[in-house]
């Protein structure tokens, strides 16, 4: 299992579109994808489930918790850690 904490740096947080590109990201993956707002102390949603990821409320400026775990983890943990981190034209917007 991997986990890691990120700063998200996009302006829209992660709403509609940045979190549909989170979920794209996160489906290319065989690992188990978790996410969680740390910020605002949410319990964790399935990272490859969209509705999951609005729930967490995420705004510029939270920090996220990723977890994955399985036989992709260290490649899949760091795909999303740098989704999360870049500016919004990095991440598809």
């Amino acid at each position: 299992m991997r986990s890691i904490d990120v700063e998200v740096r996009n302006e829209s947080g992660l709403h509609a579109r940045p979190a549909a590109a989170f979920v794209r990201a996160a489906a290319r993956f065989v690992s188990t994808v978790r996410l969680a707002n740390v910020t605002l102390g949410r319990p964790s949603a399935d990272g490859k489930s969209i509705v999951g990821i609005l729930t967490l409320g995420v705004e510029k400026g939270h920090v996220l918790r990723v977890v994955t775990e399985g036989t992709d983890e260290d490649r899949a943990v760091e795909t999303l850690r740098d989704l999360l981190a870049s500016r919004p034209e990095k991440a598809g917007q």
